[in-house]
């Protein structure tokens, strides 16, 4: 089953571009993303606190809580400020398995003015799971959703 971000994008749009509240927004994507990307077992965000991420809102079973910047797929995302796309978790040096079920994930940086100030991570039970044009249709999600918290705060080096 493909995945239509296009119609995704704009279910999106029409859920978040009137809410003013940065944790409602938040929640609010990481549940539609959850409920409309199928074939996964978690998503969520890890929110950047000094050099940490620490885990935000999120839809799955309980996750780590707090990933070390340059540590497995997340911290690494982040230190890098570049998308990660992994077919096999047991591949990449570093893994943190949180759900010893996930074996294919991909983290996509969240960035404001040139800075990271979250990543977005998406864990599948099925490896090779994410393809280059999941890893597309997800990075375009997460402009927009990073353009509607902007229009939110300015400061979003203090988000949530």
């Amino acid at each position: 089953m493909t995945v239509n971000y296009e119609l995704l994008d704009r279910q999106l749009d029409a859920l978040i571009k009137d809410e003013t509240d940065l944790l409602a927004t938040s929640a609010n994507f990481v549940g539609l993303l959850f409920a409309e990307i199928h074939d996964i077992n978690w998503l969520g965000l890890y929110i950047l606190r000094d050099t940490e991420l620490v885990l935000g809102p999120f839809q799955g079973l309980p996750a780590c809580v707090h990933i070390a910047l340059g540590q497995g797929v997340c911290g690494t995302a982040a230190s890098e400020n570049r998308t990660i796309r992994v077919s096999n978790v047991h591949e990449f040096a570093g893994h943190i398995a949180c759900d010893p079920a996930s074996k294919s994930e991909v983290v996509v940086p969240l960035v404001s003015n040139g800075k990271v100030f979250a990543v977005l991570d998406i864990d599948s039970p099925h490896e090779g799971r994410f393809t280059e044009a999941d890893q597309a249709g997800i990075e375009m999600l997460c402009r927009r959703f990073v353009a509607r918290l902007s229009s939110i705060s300015t400061d979003l080096q203090n988000f949530i």
